[in-house]
């Protein structure tokens, strides 16, 4: 078992790691906006290519054991999106003018970054991070998840290497390569900011290091199909979403809450679409290998394939099914079905009456998601509406696969990121995607203005002059 106190030779590797990012955040202090903006690009393409992300993600799957090498590699397209976004930023001097208002905002860097790496996101972190740091000006050291770290490794190395070529200083990106829960909670302690991506023991971490931290909160996804879902639509987006990196993503649909109506076209086609329909005693059995006692998840059935998860749990499934699907009934922290799966195993709810599909809604995430995303397929905006205004969430997804769009995509308005906030529900200080205004700090000039003062009548309305106590 890893030593959970730091050693003194751990303690001077941290602190020597931040004097040189300390060093380095001076060295690019100067850089202008067509500087930041041609390393961005530049390391984009080095890590992101198809070739070399392909060959980190099958690394990542192989060094950790977890993850899907089919789909694992699309990630990269996150990369495209995040580099859409930033490009079409300013990142310092005047970002924002409110002419109207007086006011001029000046982005400045926020200085060094401790990045904490999920086991499941080994190459994407590490360059998203990298871009939206670099584009602001900032230096960013990483602490890899033990379980992937030559991945993280080699993914930071090859930055430093785009670095060298372009005359920049390598410490602008840092490694640690042996780590640890100690030296990472050093690290957090000394810089300037965390951004911790994974789950909630590193998010809690983060929080407590005493420095400001973005965390991210538990997913949960849940979908509404209500009665003009188009099933076989709907199925398709769900397959997408759910069996993308053996749903080991917070965003990955967790329960589907269906109307009575169209829940049988449903089931069949989401069996079309190469889910596998668990019986009451599969369904047991389920339950049974992927929770302990406790009702923690299982290490071993986190995202892994259906095939793997049906093997461990003592069935078999035919060729070409790719996720497995349960019927339940019941919600509560006593029903481990309702609450987030990591793996391509999705919970099918049945509700009669928009009412009842709110409230199953509440329920879920009563047990667990607050913050994150909700999803659903409906062509009425009543629906939506009411959807909107009571989901604890702070992302809804209309009619596409949610793991692949509540972090943006190329057909959504959705801030590309690959670092979800949860807000207060979810234990976070933001509800938005953590993307590139995160990682700067404004300084706002205010000049002098026309008087802006409503009369006591006008700001008082109908109290005005009213009894007085």
């Amino acid at each position: 078992m890893a030593p959970k106190v730091i050693t003194e030779e751990q303690k001077l590797e941290i602190q020597e790691m931040v004097k040189r990012a300390n060093v380095a955040l001076d060295a690019i202090k100067d850089y202008d906006q067509a500087k930041v903006d041609r390393l961005c690009q530049a390391l984009g393409w080095a890590v992101a290519n198809e070739k070399t992300f392909t060959r980190l993600s099958l690394k990542s799957i192989e060094e950790s054991g977890l993850g899907d090498p089919e789909t694992r590699p699309g990630k990269r397209s996150k990369v495209a999106g995040v580099l859409r976004d930033v490009l079409r930023q300013k990142s310092m001097g005047v970002i924002e003018e409110i002419p109207e208002k007086g006011i001029v905002k000046y982005a400045k860097p926020v200085g060094v970054i401790a990045s904490l790496v999920p086991v499941t996101n080994a190459a994407l972190t590490e360059i998203v991070t990298g871009i939206f740091a670099i584009k602001a000006k900032n230096v960013c050291i990483f602490a890899p998840h033990p379980a992937s770290k030559n991945t993280t490794i080699e993914t930071v190395n090859i930055m430093r290497e785009v670095l060298k070529r372009e005359g920049v200083p390598e410490d602008v990106f840092q490694v640690i390569e042996k780590p640890c829960i100690p030296m990472a909670n050093e690290l957090m302690a000394s810089c300037d900011v965390t951004l911790a991506t994974g789950g909630q023991q590193m998010v809690r971490a983060a929080y407590s290091s005493g420095k400001p931290a973005y965390g991210v909160g538990a997913g949960n996804a849940t979908m509404v199909f209500d009665e003009t879902t188009i099933p076989e639509e709907a199925a398709r987006n769900t397959r997408i979403s759910k069996v993308h990196d053996n749903g080991s993503g917070c965003s990955s649909d967790g329960n589907l809450v269906v109307e009575s109506t169209v829940y049988d076209k449903v089931l069949e086609c989401l069996q079309n679409e190469g889910g596998y329909l668990c019986t009451a005693e599969e369904k047991d059995k389920l339950q049974a290998v992927m929770w302990d006692e406790e009702r923690h998840r299982t290490a071993p059935t986190i995202a892994r394939s259906a095939k793997v998860i049906a093997e461990l749990a003592g069935f078999s499934i035919p060729e070409g099914k790719r996720f497995l699907v349960v019927q339940e009934t019941n919600i509560g922290k006593e029903y481990p079905f309702c609450s987030e799966k990591l793996s391509p195993v999705l919970a099918v709810f049945k509700y009669s009456g928009w009412d009842d599909a709110l409230n199953k809604v509440t329920q879920i995430y009563k047990v667990g998601g607050r913050g994150h995303s909700v999803g659903i397929y409906s062509f009425n905006d009543a629906h939506i509406d009411e959807l909107a205004r009571m989901a604890p969430v702070s992302r809804i997804t209309v009619r596409q696969p949610q793991s692949r769009a509540n972090s943006g995509s190329f057909t959504n308005g959705m801030a590309m990121t690959s670092s979800m906030g949860c807000g207060i529900w979810g234990g976070n200080i933001t509800n938005e995607n953590v993307v590139l205004k995160h990682f700067m700090q404004t300084t706002w000039v205010s000049r002098p203005i026309a008087e802006d003062r409503p009369s006591d009548a006008e700001l008082f309305g109908e109290f005005y002059q009213s009894q007085t106590y």
